[in-house]
């Protein structure tokens, strides 16, 4: 795939997220993330289940994606708990191999107490989340998909914050791939052009891309 054809995906799924209504912004009152970070925008991916042609363009994209960038054999397609669970679901009904999905946290006991489905020692797959920050959850996620035998070596989600340098700290240190279909910087362009976001509220987003967590801390957040 070229760059123009990469960025068309990219600002593709970021207009599909912004005329279903999945995106805000609130710079003067930002949004408090699950990490604790504060974010003057706010991706609601969950909202994207709920459309049934916008979904299954998204999953067609992430399938390309997915053959684009795997040269490992996929044998499974894990989703996390719970937003990914949906986008598992859809992928691997798509690519026609076998699900699993993966707690925050072991229930029970035995190594295989935090993945759900028929776990093979041993098995290849990708985790697909639905949207990143900074990785660290998906850190989580790994380890019990990891701790339980099998291997995973990438991660895809919808939309991420495109934090390259955060993601080498987290996974790339534990040799995981990032993947995204878009991400905040093409979700900003593609609003101000279309008039969804106006000047001031686009200059404050990539003043926060700039630097999150000095920004987030700024304003009261982790």
């Amino acid at each position: 795939m070229t760059q123009s054809d990469a960025l068309a995906r990219r600002e593709r799924m970021a207009r599909i997220l912004i005329d279903i209504g999945a995106v805000g912004a609130r710079p003067d009152e930002p949004f408090t993330l699950t990490s604790g970070a504060k974010s003057p925008v706010y991706i609601d991916c969950r909202r994207l289940i709920s459309f049934v042609g916008e979904r299954e363009e998204a999953m067609a994209m992430m399938e390309a994606l997915v053959k684009e960038t795997v040269r490992e054999p996929i044998e499974y397609v894990a989703g996390g708990e719970t937003a990914g669970i949906p986008y598992a679901a859809f992928l691997s009904a798509r690519m026609r191999v076998p699900m699993l999905y993966v707690r925050k946290q072991a229930k029970g006991f035995g190594r295989n107490a935090q993945v759900e489905g028929d776990v093979v020692d041993g098995k290849q797959g990708i985790l697909i989340e639905d949207l990143m920050f900074d990785g660290g959850s998906k850190v989580s996620f790994i380890n019990g998909l990891r701790n339980a035998g099998l291997k995973v070596n990438h991660v895809f989600v919808i939309a991420s914050y495109a934090l390259m340098e955060e993601y080498e700290k987290s996974l790339g240190a534990i040799g995981v791939r990032t993947h995204w279909l878009t991400d905040w910087p093409a979700i900003i362009d593609v609003g101000e052009k279309t008039g969804y976001f106006g000047k001031q509220a686009a200059v404050m987003v990539r003043d926060f891309l700039r630097d999150p967590h000095a920004w987030s801390q700024a304003r009261g957040g982790k």
